[in-house]
């Protein structure tokens, strides 16, 4: 599982002139799963994201948690995180995992970070989305177990 975490001031997704998710600030993250992922990762992934101190305390020192601060979670589905361009210039998807299994993990995802009272908003699994956001800082960290 890798994802891409954004701290941003805003962030939304439409799909199809439809807004499907929007906070007004916290977390835009990019969720991928790979070949042999399980659910026994989530815990570990959604304990990080929820614990990364990465928000700034009253001394201006990244020392805050997305609950500290009272932030929010746009949560985006991205099987490019696993693209392989080893062979060319022509991205592979081999590694990715199945899209049924991946849609299960990534539903279950949220459901685990809102299970800690984080608000989490989400894209449309497998639709093509429009991302809009406003990186704060910018604030970018790849997490992968």
């Amino acid at each position: 599982m890798k994802v891409v975490l954004q701290r941003v001031k805003y962030a939304k997704c439409t799909v199809e002139n439809q807004v499907t998710g929007k906070i007004d600030f916290g977390y835009l993250l990019l969720v991928g799963f790979k070949t042999g992922d399980t659910a026994e990762i989530l815990p570990k992934m959604v304990k990080k994201i929820a614990n990364l101190r990465v928000f700034e305390d009253e001394n201006g020192k990244m020392n805050k948690s997305l609950g500290d601060v009272k932030g929010g979670i746009l949560s985006i589905s991205q099987f490019t995180l696993y693209a392989d361009l080893s062979g060319g210039n022509r991205p592979s998807f081999t590694h990715a995992l199945q899209p049924d299994a991946a849609k299960a993990l990534y539903l279950a995802f949220g459901t685990q970070l809102r299970s800690l009272g984080i608000p989490v908003e989400e894209g449309v699994f497998g639709a093509h989305m429009d991302l809009e956001f406003t990186n704060d800082g910018p604030v970018t960290i790849i997490i992968e177990f």
